[in-house]
């Protein structure tokens, strides 16, 4: 539609002569611009070393003397033992280094372009990049799934927070070797 084109370009001009107006010399005020998402300049000791800590996190998260015995109970499976169609250790395994291993690379790619573009993008930047997307997406994103499906609100908790925490981790860790 030509009259919304017309108020989009009009709302970005005016926008855009505002902006350059503002003067970046206060250092209260940095501008950051994506330029692109890249890999470029990635630390890949950062990304190894955040994908073994999610892993083991994990690991613990999900020990039998943590989270296990309540999670499998709030899953209604009072032994904790799982099936033998349940219990395949390549698929159980493969599948959780595959998603760990994805997770940790997009968390390295919005860490690494956002660093790219800021001049004093650090730690803390990092770990707010990671609980930007562990809360803001791997723990909400599932949540009407859940309820719609009729889970248990625990055991939600349980995994996604777990999610959460990793991604938060690995966004820190990540922006420290950038």
């Amino acid at each position: 539609n030509a009259t919304q084109r017309w108020v989009f370009e009009s709302h970005f001009l005016r926008i855009s002569r505002l902006s350059e107006r503002v003067s970046y010399d206060d250092k209260r005020v940095t501008p950051c611009k994506i330029h692109s998402m890249t890999f470029t300049g990635l630390n890949l000791t950062g990304v190894v070393i955040a994908f073994f800590v999610s892993f083991i996190s994990g690991a613990i998260w999900f020990g039998p003397k943590t989270f296990y015995p309540v999670w499998m109970k709030a899953r209604g499976n009072a032994s904790g033992q799982l099936t033998t169609a349940q219990n395949k250790p390549a698929l159980l395994f493969g599948g959780t280094i595959l998603g760990v291993l994805i997770q940790t690379f997009t968390v390295a790619l919005l860490v690494n372009s956002l660093g790219n573009n800021s001049e004093d993008f650090g730690v803390t930047d990092g770990a707010l990049v990671g609980f930007a997307l562990g809360v803001g997406i791997a723990m909400f994103a599932s949540l009407s799934h859940r309820l719609f499906g009729g889970e248990n609100l625990k055991v939600w908790i349980i995994e996604t927070a777990n999610d959460a925490i990793n991604l938060t981790i690995a966004g820190a860790i990540i922006a420290y070797f950038n």
